[in-house]
């Protein structure tokens, strides 16, 4: 008994020292360390450094175009006007990043907007033809989202055409485990044509009266929006509308490794089912409480009675697990797209990535099916918005932020507004 005791003692020790070995490994490899102080100083003072440097350069060359016009003859001389004074030209070049996106080459424009220029292009800008904005994540396995992207108006089998544009209101890396390994980016898109819609729902969620939120009203709504309860209260009133109170939203998943379809449709169908057992549980909650009272009384109930218990619920939930049987990998960079219209239904959509002799290409957007229950669209975006856990806090606190820019200008303002 005493050498069996010593045997599992030592065999403790040894699993203990293996594990004292390979933790440290993973710790230094997948935990991000925070950014030291002095290194956030350092590159706040490069940055204020570059911008003064540019325009420095600026205004030499407004004053040596300036010379040059002077010296010309008075037929020769074209003026701009004010745009001598303020409007950048050749030195107002972009500083090149090493990045690509969808295989246009990444820049920094001018105003420090980062933009993917067409092939070819001198001088790109945001308003360039081809041009496509961006928008930083914050990871290296997936750095950019576009700031606008382009949608079918319904859904279809087929490979379907894009005419629809959507905004970006945030987005945010979903992670897992105490790790934080990260599996997604994941960012939330409004119909560019339902901003307006969007934007009065939020302002008649603090002040019904007001056209505009002022900053305790601002402060007010960001805490409603982040408070586990009335979270999801605000998007169950915004997703439950219809007509012309709808909106129309997108959620764009980008994977940061290599996963599959299968893989994705159980993280969804986990997160919705644990959604649909909190609903239960309050209500079988409350009706205990009624049940102790012994009478009938009016209390607020979280949900209709017996709303994901019915028949037609289950066979949604079916419709949309079938969306990804034998769909095979989802590699590193390809998109997964989920939209949700006016009426509910919810679209699932894919664009595979594809190896070529010059690096990755995006291939053709293909509509993967369709499920028509609202409830199951709702539970979705309530996945990623309300409530106590979400799939990602990052992102919804980005969210949050994107309210926030909309609420504090005049309803109708934000249409066709790129930030």
């Amino acid at each position: 008994m005493r050498v069996a005791r010593h045997r599992r003692r030592q065999k403790w020790l040894l699993l203990g020292a293996v594990l004292s070995m390979v933790a440290p490994m993973f710790l230094v490899r997948l935990w991000d360390l925070p950014e030291d102080k002095k290194d956030k100083e350092k590159d706040a003072a490069t940055k204020a450094a570059e911008k003064q440097e540019a325009r420095r350069l600026i205004m030499e060359d407004a004053a040596r175009r300036a010379a040059e016009d002077a010296a010309k003859k008075p037929g020769e001389r074209k003026s701009r006007g004010i745009l001598d004074l303020i409007t950048p030209t050749k030195t107002d070049s972009p500083k090149v990043t090493a990045d690509s996106f969808q295989g246009k080459k990444v820049i920094v424009a001018a105003g420090d907007r980062i933009i993917a220029a067409p092939e070819g292009a001198e001088h790109p800008s945001v308003t360039d033809e081809g041009a496509i904005e961006l928008v930083s994540t914050g990871t290296s396995y997936v750095p950019y989202f576009p700031r606008t992207i382009h949608l079918p108006t319904s859904t279809s089998p087929e490979v379907t055409k894009s005419d629809t544009e959507y905004t970006l209101l945030g987005l945010g890396i979903r992670t897992v485990s105490f790790l934080r390994v990260q599996v997604y980016v994941v960012g939330l898109y409004v119909k560019t044509a339902d901003l307006s819609t969007f934007q009065n729902h939020l302002i008649n969620t603090v002040n019904p009266s007001a056209s505009a939120l002022i900053p305790g009203e601002k402060e007010d709504l960001r805490k409603a929006l982040l408070d586990p309860e009335k979270s999801s209260q605000i998007w169950e009133s915004i997703l439950s509308n219809h007509e012309k109170g709808a909106v129309s939203m997108a959620f764009r998943v980008v994977p940061t490794r290599g996963t599959d379809f299968k893989h994705l449709q159980d993280g969804w169908m986990r997160g919705i089912a644990s959604r649909t057992d909190e609903v239960r549980r309050k209500q079988a909650e409350l009706l205990r409480q009624q049940a102790s009272e012994e009478k009938r009384i009016a209390l607020p109930k979280p949900v209709e009675e017996n709303e994901f218990s019915d028949e037609s619920f289950g066979l949604a939930m079916k419709e949309f697990k079938d969306l990804f049987q034998g769909r095979g990998k989802a590699p590193k960079g390809s998109i997964v797209l989920m939209t949700r219209d006016k009426d509910g239904v919810l679209g699932l959509y894919h664009q595979p990535i594809t190896k070529t002799n010059k690096g990755e290409k995006q291939g053709e957007m293909v509509c993967l099916g369709e499920v028509r229950d609202p409830r199951v669209g709702k539970l979705v975006w309530q996945l990623y918005l309300g409530g106590k856990n979400v799939s990602s806090e990052s992102a919804r606190r980005d969210v949050v932020d994107g309210c926030m820019q909309l609420v504090e200008r005049p309803v109708g303002t934000v249409e066709g507004m790129v930030q």
